[in-house]
């Protein structure tokens, strides 16, 4: 029978000893939480990293599951929920995320399902079917990039003793190169507000092997903005599950949005009264939300598979236009 999470005997968890924020790196407080990293902490057992692990790596998640990007050649993605019930598990259990919310100071809870247990692979000069990487793209784990959603855990599943190399680069508000240890032991992982930070995992010297496994995380409440972009997913997603997902979840968030103004205006309208400036700020805020929602959600002939480059470039320069255009 196949092991089934269980907090007592899989968690392992270590406080970090810092966190960073966001005025840390000379940045402001854009984000859902003044948080930007943490320092790696201890989260899983190597019991419960090796099941992980296991379940990544099998054949049908190879076969099935495999995406490559100019930003990440070797991914696996949209897999938990169906081929690793282990992992969906651990991930989904409350526990987890209450630790996952401690270190990043708001309320969170997993993303959608299609985005538990992504996983990056460097393996110097090989796949792991052992076809040949081209020169270029050798150690390459993730370049430049912002996440698309606002926080992430990345979780180590490789065997790192001795390991040089692997930080996260950060950029922070003057410009300069920030580097922040990433996790370097089995079941050691770190939480980063990923969305508001300019990052890249760098790669590792030595010829070892990298595999993180990285789960996102959005605010639980309803009523806190939602900043996900799909920039860095869409074009390494099956999008039938990950629009779907996406759908789902920020369309219930509009529900309950809208219910809650329903029951202070029919509150209001007992009371003889009408409160506009409540009314404008919600409907301002959801004009916002669907505004982001629509751009969000782009037909499939218009995507390039595997061209997450691109798009990145495509976002910096809208984000710069409307940058200038506040000014």
């Amino acid at each position: 029978m196949p092991t089934l999470f269980n907090p007592k005997t899989h968690l392992s968890y270590v406080k970090p000893t810092a966190v960073h924020t966001m005025k840390s790196f000379g940045l402001p407080d854009i984000g859902v939480a003044p948080i930007a990293a943490s320092e790696p902490f201890q989260l899983f057992s190597p019991e419960a990293v090796d099941i992980m692990r296991k379940e990544a790596l099998s054949d049908i998640v190879q076969e099935k599951h495999f995406f490559g990007c100019d930003l990440a050649p070797f991914q696996l993605r949209g897999y938990a929920a169906e081929h690793a019930k282990f992992s969906f598990e651990a991930w989904s259990h409350p526990d987890v995320t209450r630790i996952v919310s401690e270190i990043a100071g708001v309320d969170l809870v997993h993303n959608i399902d299609y985005e538990i247990g992504h996983i990056n692979v460097s393996i110097p000069g090989k796949r792991l079917d052992h076809e040949t990487v081209p020169e270029k793209e050798r150690d390459a784990v993730v370049g430049w990039h912002k996440d698309s959603y606002p926080f992430v855990c990345v979780l180590m599943l490789s065997d790192t003793a001795g390991m040089v190399g692997g930080e996260t680069a950060i950029k922070t508000g003057t410009g300069e190169i920030k580097r922040i240890r990433g996790p370097q032991r089995k079941g050691c992982a770190v939480v980063m507000q990923g969305r508001y930070l300019d990052h890249a995992a760098l790669p590792t010297l030595g010829g070892q092997e990298r595999i993180t496994m990285v789960t996102s995380y959005r605010p639980r409440s309803p009523f806190v903005r939602d900043d996900t972009r799909l920039t860095t997913v869409r074009p390494t997603s099956h999008l039938p599950s990950l629009y779907g997902q996406i759908l789902e979840y920020q369309l219930e968030n509009t529900e309950a949005r809208v219910r809650h103004m329903l029951k202070m205006i029919r509150e209001d309208m007992r009371a003889d009264r009408v409160n506009v400036k409540a009314v404008k700020q919600f409907l301002g805020f959801e004009i916002a939300q669907l505004r982001i929602l629509n751009k969000e959600v782009v037909e499939e002939r218009f995507v390039k598979k595997g061209h997450v480059a691109e798009a990145v470039a495509a976002q910096r320069a809208a984000e710069e236009a409307e940058r200038k255009q506040c000014e």
